[in-house]
């Protein structure tokens, strides 16, 4: 799908504060956190709690969960290779506004194609997107399967599912891995929340 506005009689409006002058009166930078993995890796877990120590902690945060937007913003998406692309554009796009209105986004999607997730980096200024890839295997999430999705899958009741009839393709270089499989919850939450420590997010 193309990314080029229909109407050719557009205006980009510039607001009247700068990301600088935005920051120092919120008192908090913004940053896109981009979960991706595999059904059931995790994604959605790690990122809420990620979500309710930030807030916790007076850090204005937010997630955009992948089955929560499909029933919005989305609804009118399927599972296809186009449609999956123009899922991971839209929210890209959502996530920089959210990034540019100073808050924490985290993003729980599975993002399988690599391609779309380095667009969704480019929307973002250089320092503020973070990968984060939930490293379980298929097996792990199979065995885990809350939603009963991979069981279906399997069965040939769900048509292009990733890990089982469609690919991943997992992160070459993210700025974060998760063993999802291996590692506790309060595990995963406290690396991530290092990361931003360390890249002077938090």
């Amino acid at each position: 799908m193309t990314t080029i506005p229909k109407s050719k009689n557009l205006t980009w409006h510039h607001g009247k504060l700068s990301p600088e002058q935005r920051q120092e009166s919120l008192g908090q930078q913004g940053a896109v956190l981009w979960f991706t993995g595999l059904s059931a890796s995790g994604k959605s877990t790690v990122a809420r709690e990620v979500e309710l120590a930030l807030v916790e902690n007076g850090i204005n945060a937010y997630v955009l969960d992948g089955d929560n937007i499909r029933q919005g913003l989305n609804s009118n998406l399927g599972f296809s290779p186009e449609d999956r692309k123009e899922n991971i554009r839209r929210i890209g796009e959502v996530a920089k506004l959210f990034c540019e209105g100073n808050v924490i986004t985290l993003t729980a999607f599975i993002s399988p194609y690599k391609a779309d997730r380095d667009l969704a980096r480019k929307l973002v200024p250089a320092g503020q997107f973070f990968e984060i890839y939930c490293a379980a295997s298929v097996e792990d999430c199979e065995k885990r399967d809350p939603k009963g999705l991979y069981k279906k899958a399997r069965a040939g009741l769900i048509p292009e599912f990733t890990g089982v009839s469609a690919p991943y393709e997992a992160p070459d270089q993210p700025e974060l891995a998760l063993e999802t499989g291996k590692e506790t919850l309060e595990e995963s939450t406290k690396r991530v929340l290092n990361l931003l420590q360390e890249k002077g997010i938090i």
